[in-house]
């Protein structure tokens, strides 16, 4: 597990390369504030082979975040991050590893008949019933989820996960009503929490698309602050003295600024702020997706934004856009390619925005 010690140990080796607020605190210790993720490639050998050198050299450069899910690439992915931590010089304690579960998992390649596979591997162990399955192939029933964190912690080799997510939670919306689906959220934390307590995750969060970022009427809409009321009520049916839920994942990049500008959740104060302000406000760590939505913004930046962003690549300007919000701990960016892995890690020896010039891209 990522401990204090080992990540300002490697924090001390790396520091002087980047700029001043490039690692961030974040559970025990501290995380660089770009992250490697492992969601786009084909489930094949090949690009498993270009993930495992690249992320090897991310965690020998500076970069101490790994995020992952279950089904990445057929499960590929997390293999993947086994591998790498353990051909990576890096020690797995100076290291953050990130996983996720909610979309049922294939096992290396797509089978022939995803429905029948889900059936014998969902329905008929009685991980979940049909009832509570979204299209077919999602589902955060207790059981299910706790098979998932086994079967991550497995297929990484790793004892300890630092951080675990219900994974696009808002997908159930289109099964159930909200009120049934905070329930199903609070039941998951309930086996999260459980984790926490035996020591096989370090703390969880929810990983969302929409869920935070769209208005209060829109079908995907799930309130932050009712979900950190339900990790509460969660925490206090396990007997843990705190809750875990420390982390959230959403989009945020120049494009998809909804986290930033959309006020869906109420604050304190009883006014309505947006999910980055809450968060900011709730010591919740922000983790952004889509930090360069998915490539597109590695190519070209919004001219009327372009001069406000720091870097000489337009992906290290909306690398540095992304993490230099209020309330994000980190920023995720695609890992595949030891190419662009240098250029994110170049991208670190910038400072982010400021306040007035992040306020200036919204004038």
């Amino acid at each position: 597990m990522a401990s204090g010690r080992a990540t300002w140990s490697y924090r001390d080796a790396y520091g002087d390369s980047f700029g001043r607020t490039f690692f961030r605190r974040f559970g025990p210790g501290v995380t660089s504030s770009i992250a490697l993720g492992t969601y786009l490639g084909d489930p094949t050998d090949e690009v498993d082979a270009d993930y495992r050198e690249a992320i090897t050299l991310g965690l020998e450069s500076g970069i101490n975040f790994v995020d992952t899910a279950s089904n990445y690439r057929m499960s590929r992915s997390e293999r993947v991050v086994g591998d790498a931590l353990r051909d990576a010089e890096t020690d797995r304690d100076a290291v953050f590893v990130a996983s996720k579960a909610g979309f049922v998992p294939f096992d290396r390649e797509r089978p022939e008949n995803p429905g029948q596979y889900v059936r014998e591997t969902v329905i008929d162990p009685g991980l979940a019933s049909t009832d509570e399955l979204a299209y077919g192939s999602h589902t955060i029933a207790p059981a299910f989820i706790d098979e998932m964190v086994g079967r991550s912690l497995d297929l990484m080799d790793l004892d300890h996960i630092d951080c675990y997510y219900l994974h696009n939670p808002e997908t159930q919306l289109e099964i159930a009503d909200r009120e049934t689906v905070y329930d199903r959220i609070e039941a998951a934390f309930e086996v999260l929490e459980a984790r926490v307590a035996t020591g096989d995750i370090g703390r969880y969060g929810v990983a969302t698309w929409d869920a935070f970022r769209v208005p209060t009427d829109h079908d995907s809409y799930l309130s932050l602050p009712e979900i950190v009321r339900r990790a509460e009520r969660a925490a206090e049916t396990v007997g843990n003295d705190d809750h875990g839920l420390e982390a959230v994942q959403l989009p945020f990049n120049v494009l998809m600024a909804d986290a930033f500008t959309v006020e869906a959740h109420v604050g304190d104060d009883g006014e309505m702020t947006s999910a980055l302000w809450y968060a900011h406000e709730h010591d919740l760590h922000v983790f952004t997706s889509a930090s360069i939505a998915q490539g597109d913004l590695a190519r070209e930046i919004p001219e009327q934004v372009d001069a406000q962003l720091s870097g000489d690549t337009p992906a290290q300007r909306a690398l540095n856009f992304a993490r230099s919000a209020p309330g994000v701990t980190s920023a995720l960016v695609g890992t595949s390619s030891v190419e662009h892995v240098a250029e994110d890690i170049a991208a670190g020896t910038f400072d982010p925005l400021g306040a007035r010039a992040f306020d200036a891209v919204f004038e």
